[in-house]
């Protein structure tokens, strides 16, 4: 078979394709949160609990990530579909978290240079239909001293999972939006950012990265 990774440059979704797809799935997304948990839950604490200050979660869909930082963390998300706002506030209610939420397209963040300390992202630079600027503007919003935390799903180091993810990659994109078999550290580094640390694990399937900003490559006019 031959391997046919989906290019991190590929034509994404529209943002209406986008809301419309993840506002339909938000409630199988909010059933699904105890799995989530549990699959990745500990690679979100390792990555995210390093966190501090102001915090922001982009394309925080349900709220995934609130209970992984740190309780003294001033958190603020954002996120393309309401319907997914709305479980991440219920979710900021059961863990009794104070999170701002807002409705915001990444590719334009409604945030002032150096905004924020952290900026964290799950599983999400995937679906973005340009993540390049996604990156860029991420890195933007963030601190110079402060790090951008990408924990993201990408092509398996593992032939026969990466063979079966190239197989039904066209499939899935289709579908979520998502380009689950890209390669996340190439991502990053395609927008100019300092990767300074990356582990893989689930069968290489999932890649946790700390990212410096660059204020060369994150202020791109």
């Amino acid at each position: 078979m031959t391997s046919r990774p989906v290019a991190a440059d590929r034509p994404g979704k529209s943002p209406g394709e986008l809301q419309t797809i993840y506002d339909d799935a938000a409630a199988t997304f909010e059933r699904f949160d105890r799995l989530g948990h549990l699959l990745v839950g500990r690679y979100r604490r390792r990555l995210f609990g390093r966190a501090s200050g102001r915090v922001l979660d982009v394309a925080c869909g349900t709220g995934a990530n609130f209970r992984y930082l740190p309780a003294d963390c001033e958190v603020v998300g954002v996120d393309l579909s309401p319907a997914m706002l709305a479980a991440a506030d219920r979710e900021a209610a059961r863990r009794g978290r104070d999170v701002t939420l807002q409705r915001a397209d990444a590719t334009s963040l409604p945030f002032s240079d150096d905004s924020f300390d952290f900026v964290v992202s799950s599983l999400s630079t995937c679906t973005f239909p340009d993540p390049v600027a996604v990156l860029r503007e991420m890195a933007r919003v963030c601190a110079p001293d402060g790090y951008v935390l990408l924990l993201e799903h990408g092509r398996s180091s593992v032939g026969p999972i990466a063979a079966l993810q190239d197989r039904f990659a066209d499939h899935h994109f289709e579908s979520m939006g998502c380009r689950w078999n890209q390669e996340p550290v190439d991502v990053v580094r395609a927008a100019g950012l300092d990767v300074r640390a990356h582990e893989r694990d689930l069968l290489g399937v999932l890649t946790s990265m700390v990212v410096a900003p660059d204020d060369a490559a994150g202020r791109v006019e």
